[in-house]
């Protein structure tokens, strides 16, 4: 017989131990990795943190980006967590010099990573003290930071491992700024300057200079010329140049440069109205590698332009949306361009069926493909496309008013790889969604303004694309509730869904979507049947609800706000316009910490002392819609308080309108379009 090992009392109490708690047996990388999976709900890491101190402490270790809700908060947060390197202020809207110094105090050299794109309130005195304590900083983005001046972004010039830097809409500084960067943080592989107007020639002309590693540089709408592009195209590494509305340049700017940048892969002359396929041609000729080109809302495309792009044996991905383009233009890229995996036509007025049907044929690799608005298209193109490029992923034709019902059948049978489907404004109806159904990998999809199709169709997409994750049915009227029970029944991973003026629905389609607990926006405007009774199911179920719309909802009262206030705890933006909330429904949605978008264009059942005290109770708003009625009714010192704090003021004087019913409002809308 074997012989039995035996255990003493100290030995088997200690076993026991481990046994009650295996999470001591793993190693620290291992419950790492598990609370990687944590990352989409933050309330679940809350959750881990609590179960006891050792899940504290690995927590406390673990997380290394943090987006704080209130900044007064930030203090205990970064005390709590000192291993944080990535901070995202962007919910809070004012950030001083002393938050700035703060942070500097308590991250240092730990932070890599600070946006402050939606802050306002700091000057360069508390941008001087960051980048000199945390010395480690390799990504600041100051986007929106309209009051910084070249004193302001002159002493980023310290930050000296600096890699991504985004200034967009900077307007106030000017090429002595950006000089200071340049000649300061030479490791820059990323730099944004779209929108900074007083940035010039000179300027960009430094940063090439200088930063010799730049990937990506951002000059949209700049007032730049030819004198700067032969330095910006040596960048040996360039990779990504954006030249949007850069209306300075020409065809004689990119004529002188027939070597181009062998580096580039993307490149972006949307909008540049004053080059054609003269300049594009001797530009692109250098330019062997690129594989993203986009000529949006620039001049014609025509069968030189197009013929240009023969060059460009690599490229896949080309965006034409808002061109005017020729038959004989789609028949040249056709021809010219046989790998794209790509492409957008969207609003491009003189797409026709041969010129459309002859481009998709011979592009059998192609992935996405945006029509939108494109009006002249028929069902004889939806044929061609659907038999040539069988693996399409992303297919967006919103508005193809020719396009009959039957095409979209053989969308469903054909094109079974699709993942985006956007059909707004079309006629698809039952037997399209049924055939559609086929696309089990469909992630989204948009009906919206689609009258023809009734429960029935929604029904099958419910029972066939389970991995359904945004579904937008706007104003389709031939819905009720039995068509949204279809897809809450089956695609529980749905996080956004849209049902605005859907007459037909009622609570029992709100208390259904309540059993799909990713939802994180529900857009119900319009739909009068609705009550708080399922309001309240929502906010019980979905827990994660951050975006929620309910205007011109008159059966939505008080008694739905609470039920908000208590599990809604993620909610960041509500429209409340038209409904029946009054003072009581207001205040208690002050408890949740991460409200900071209110719209409210009603005033009937609000009081304006019920409205300040709630707007002075939510310290963390940034922005509030208001009917003008209220701008002088609230007390003038309130309000500056509120915009010192960081909230920005929308005032509307817009008078209540009556909704017409579905067809009566398309038709209304054909009116309108062109």
């Amino acid at each position: 017989m074997k012989k039995q090992k035996t255990v003493h009392h100290g030995q088997q109490q200690q076993l026991e131990v481990q046994l009650d708690n295996p999470f001591e047996l793993l190693a620290e990388e291992i419950v790492f990795l598990i609370l990687d999976f944590l990352e989409g709900n933050p309330l679940d890491k809350k959750s881990f943190s609590l179960v006891c101190k050792s899940f504290h402490s690995i927590e406390r270790s673990h997380r290394s980006a943090l987006r704080p809700l209130r900044l007064e908060r930030l203090p205990k947060i970064l005390s709590r967590y000192p291993n944080a390197e990535r901070l995202d202020l962007t919910l809070c809207p004012r950030v001083t010099d002393a938050s700035l110094s703060a942070i500097s105090s308590s991250c240092g050299p730990v932070l890599r990573s600070i946006d402050l794109s939606r802050s306002r309130f700091f000057s360069g005195s508390g941008l001087s003290r960051m980048v000199a304590e945390c010395r480690n900083l390799v990504e600041i983005d100051l986007s929106n930071a309209t009051d910084l001046r070249d004193a302001g972004v002159a002493v980023l010039a310290a930050a000296k491992n600096l890699e991504r830097l985004w200034l967009r809409r900077c307007k106030l500084i000017t090429d002595m700024g950006v000089g200071c960067i340049a000649v300061g943080c030479r490791k820059l592989k990323l730099l944004s300057l779209k929108w900074c107007l007083g940035v010039g020639d000179l300027g960009v002309e430094l940063v090439a200079v200088k930063c010799n590693d730049i990937r990506t540089l951002d000059l949209s709408y700049l007032p730049i010329s030819s004198k700067c592009l032969p330095s910006i195209l040596k960048l040996q590494y360039l990779e990504d140049l954006i030249l949007e509305g850069c209306f300075g340049l020409d065809n004689d700017s990119l004529a002188a440069l027939e070597h181009g940048c062998k580096s580039l892969k993307t490149l972006d002359i949307s909008s540049c109205q004053n080059i054609s396929h003269v300049g594009l041609s001797s530009f692109l000729s250098g330019t062997e590698c690129l594989k993203q080109l986009t000529l949006a809302h620039g001049s014609p495309v025509t069968a030189p332009l197009a013929t240009s792009l023969k060059k460009l044996f690599m490229l896949q991905s080309l965006k034409l949306d808002g061109c005017s383009v020729t038959c004989s233009g789609l028949k040249a890229i056709g021809n010219s361009c046989g790998s794209l995996r790509e492409l957008s036509l969207s609003k491009c007025p003189g797409v026709t069926d041969e010129g459309f049907s002859f481009l998709v044929a011979r592009q059998k690799q192609l992935k996405k493909l945006d029509i939108t608005c494109c009006r002249r298209i028929t069902d004889f193109s939806i044929d061609h496309l659907t038999s040539s490029c069988k693996g399409l992923t992303s297919l967006r034709m919103e508005s193809c008013s020719l396009v009959s019902k039957e095409a979209f059948i053989l969308i469903g049978q054909r094109c079974t790889s699709l993942e985006e489907l956007d059909l707004t404004d079309n006629e698809v109806d039952d037997e399209g969604l049924k055939s559609i159904g086929r696309c089990s990998r469909l992630t989204v999809l948009k009906l919206g303004i689609c009258l023809n199709f009734t429960d029935k169709g929604l029904s099958c997409i419910g029972g066939s694309c389970s991995k359904l994750v945004e579904l937008d049915l706007y104003r389709s009227a031939g819905i009720s509730d039995s068509g949204i029970l279809a897809i809450a029944c089956s695609c529980t991973n749905l996080e956004m869904i849209n049902t605005s003026y859907c007459n037909g629905i009622t609570d029992t389609a709100l208390i259904a979507l309540s059993k799909c607990p990713r939802l994180t926006t529900v857009e119900c405007r319009g739909v009068p049947h609705i009550t708080s009774l399922g309001l309240a199911a929502i906010a019980i179920g979905c827990k994660q609800l951050a975006r929620l719309d309910v205007k011109k909802c008159s059966m939505i009262d008080d008694a739905g706000m609470i039920p908000l206030a208590h599990f809604s705890q993620n909610l960041q933006q509500i429209n409340l316009s038209y409904t029946s909330v009054t003072d009581v429904g207001l205040l208690s949605l002050t408890s949740i910490s991460c409200l900071h978008n209110i719209t409210i264009l009603h005033h009937n059942g609000l009081t304006p002392s019920g409205l300040a005290a709630a707007l002075l109770s939510c310290g963390g708003l940034a922005k509030v819609k208001l009917h003008v009625t209220f701008k002088t009714s609230l007390p003038q010192a309130l309000l500056v308080h509120l915009e010192a704090r960081g909230c920005v003021f929308h005032w509307r004087d817009k008078a209540f309108q009556a909704e017409l019913d579905p067809k009566s409002w398309k038709l209304k809308l054909e009116d309108i379009l062109p």
